[in-house]
């Protein structure tokens, strides 16, 4: 078996360094091959550099560049339909889901689901840290009106941590469209369509201070993109 561990980045020069230094310490002590590809998705801090350093000393880096801001589902179905491993995994640069909830998503793969999804809102999953009340808040509120407007079952789409089967993988970034944080529900919305099986699993979650989502703008877009999204595919069905 191989697994693909996919990590789109965006100016991350403070962190990535320590996030590569865990994932590869994860990754070796298990008993598959691996590759990590990382996708700079147009940074212009030194973070080009500090990937390019790793992709020197550590053999299994592919490092893939846009070279300008395309956004964060561009730069995962970049990586994802680059990747070569029978399992693929995407996870966010920050570990706010540490690396090694990998293994409480995969068996599911191996037991009739070609998709393993991390939660925060499950019962049993576990905040480290939380967000500011008011993110918490807004974040979950918009997650309910997004399962709402696409018919969705699953208490979190959003959290930055999906494992996939291959084939699954495949077929369903290569026809996702959302460039940006609405591909998340996207890939969602298509399992359901094309009868895939999905698992809803508990991780731990930490919420890191410095994150990249900006919570007015960015929800605000992403409630448009998924508004757009749920017209298109309703003629499709």
């Amino acid at each position: 078996m191989k697994v693909s561990v996919i990590i789109p980045v965006y100016n991350e020069e403070r962190r990535i360094g320590a996030s590569l230094e865990k994932i590869f310490f994860f990754l070796k002590s298990m008993e598959f091959d691996f590759e990590v590809l990382i996708v700079d998705d147009g940074s212009v801090d030194n973070t080009s550099n500090i990937l390019r350093e790793y992709s020197k000393k550590m053999r299994s880096i592919e490092v893939l560049r846009n070279e300008k801001n395309m956004g964060k589902g561009y730069s995962v179905k970049k990586g994802v339909l680059s990747s070569k491993g029978d399992i693929v995994l995407y996870t966010d640069a920050d570990l706010s889901t540490p690396i090694e909830e990998f293994n409480n998503l995969a068996p599911w793969l191996e037991n009739g689901f070609h998709i393993a999804i991390g939660s925060r809102d499950l019962p049993e999953s576990v905040i480290t840290t939380h967000q500011p009340w008011y993110r918490e808040f807004m974040g979950k509120a918009f997650n309910r009106i997004l399962r709402l407007i696409l018919g969705l079952d699953f208490h979190d789409t959003q959290c930055g941590f999906k494992c996939f089967q291959r084939r699954a993988a495949l077929e369903l970034f290569n026809s996702i469209k959302s460039s940006h944080f609405a591909f998340d529900a996207e890939v969602l919305l298509l399992a359901k369509m094309r009868g895939f099986q999905v698992k809803e699993v508990p991780v731990r979650w930490v919420h890191y201070h410095d994150s990249k989502v900006r919570l007015v703008k960015d929800s605000s877009k992403m409630l448009w993109d998924v508004l757009k999204m749920k017209l298109a595919y309703a003629f499709k069905k």
